[in-house]
């Protein structure tokens, strides 16, 4: 039989803590509490738990995606609540969720709400989580609001899952394409350079530059590797500030095709998370709020909560939005629709249907548009690497004719 080591308060309030042999952690919480005592932490003898309160690390989307749809189906299927926390979290191979998992199961079953279990974990569960919680709970529809809620990380994962499919694959290609150069610049250049200068003459201009560049190279290589470190963490520290953030994400808008992906990325998430949580019984205020801090840029975060100080003060929600000129008209004219029948959520689902399905498009255009821009670069490169090479050679030739 297994020892649990827990902590409680006693119902005068005083603090005590001890070692109780019983079968599970159910049975020792449920042991505890016809002592009168409070449990505030328990953990089996001889298994570490969570330094999560001291550590707390970011789970994944799509592990919580997974977790909320599991969640949802044992829900839906009867069991009680503890028990499918208890469940998940013995089956969940991610340490640092495995003990989050635990961490909320001991809270419940401790008399906290599911809601104020979950919200000491913010690297797991969100605000726009938690929220959805508490609204079920309120509504006693946890259920429903677990599969609607279950539904939306899905989507969202895949959302998040296309753009960075659009970018793996320029990054890795430029990524090799500089290290080639660079082991050019540094290893074979040299091996020409001293050819060149044991011949004699002068150089052809092409050829001095590419030459120049391999000694530059070669002579302050590790100052190089340093300052492009310095210059990485230079800008994720501006962007980190407040002015930094909106600085680099009005610049991210402006770029041309990716600023256009990105919006539409924006725009769908904008529109799925109000969706679900208008249709969850989550205040307007609030949902809007909860959107912008998950809008993912700090310009369409600033418009979204001017958004919600106009619609607090007595607007519809179409109004402010179009003054923002950052949502298309299309988007603005649909919600309008939706404030007027009524179904402002069903209509906010179908915008964000759509524009998922442009992100699609848009993925798949910018693909073939980078292809042979990437092609290009770098057959201009080496071609321009080749031809400083060959330069002097052929000089040579006509020398010698």
């Amino acid at each position: 039989m297994p020892s649990f080591v827990w902590k409680g308060k006693s119902r005068g309030g005083q603090v005590q803590e001890g070692i109780l042999l019983a079968d599970s952690r159910t049975a020792a919480v449920a042991t505890l509490r016809r002592q009168q005592i409070t449990v505030t932490s328990m953990r089996e003898k001889g298994r570490q738990l969570p330094l999560l309160p001291r550590l707390p690390l970011r789970v994944n989307m799509k592990r919580i995606s997974i977790f909320t749809r599991q969640f949802s189906v044992m829900l839906e299927a009867g069991l009680p609540l503890v028990q499918c926390l208890e469940i998940l979290g013995g089956q969940e191979e991610n340490r640092n969720f495995k003990a989050i998992l635990e961490a909320v199961r001991t809270d419940v079953e401790s008399g906290a709400s599911l809601t104020d279990a979950m919200s000491k974990h913010p690297k797991a569960f969100d605000r726009l989580f938690t929220s959805m919680i508490a609204a079920g709970e309120a509504g006693g529809i946890l259920d429903v609001i677990l599969r609607r809620l279950s539904t939306y990380l899905e989507k969202a994962v895949k959302l998040r899952g296309q753009v960075k499919a659009a970018l793996i694959y320029p990054t890795t290609v430029i990524f090799i394409a500089v290290f080639i150069v660079y082991i050019i610049l540094w290893k074979v250049i040299p091996i020409f350079a001293q050819l060149y200068a044991g011949l004699g003459g002068e150089l052809p201009f092409l050829t001095q530059v590419v030459v120049g560049a391999s000694n530059f190279i070669g002579r302050w290589s590790i100052f190089i590797f340093i300052g492009l470190v310095l210059i990485f963490f230079g800008i994720r520290y501006y962007h980190e500030t407040y002015r930094g953030r909106r600085v680099l994400d009005g610049l991210a808008l402006k770029i041309p095709v990716v600023g256009q992906l990105i919006l539409k990325v924006s725009t769908a998430r904008f529109c799925r998370t109000l969706s679900t949580l208008t249709a969850s019984g989550v205040p307007i205020l609030d949902g809007l709020e909860i959107t912008a801090k998950t809008s993912g840029n700090a310009i369409i975060e600033d418009a979204l909560l001017a958004v919600r100080k106009r619609v607090e003060e007595g607007k519809t929600l179409s109004e402010p939005l179009a003054d923002t000129k950052l949502f298309p008209g299309m988007v603005v004219q649909m919600i309008n629709v939706g404030e007027q029948t009524g179904a402002i959520d069903q209509m906010l689902s179908k915008i964000a249907d759509f524009y998922e399905d442009e992100v699609d498009a848009a993925v798949e255009g910018l693909m073939k548009l980078i292809e042979p821009l990437l092609i290009t670069f770098l057959g201009g490169i080496i071609g321009v690497i080749v031809t400083a090479m060959y330069l002097p050679l052929y000089s040579l030739l006509s020398k010698i004719e």
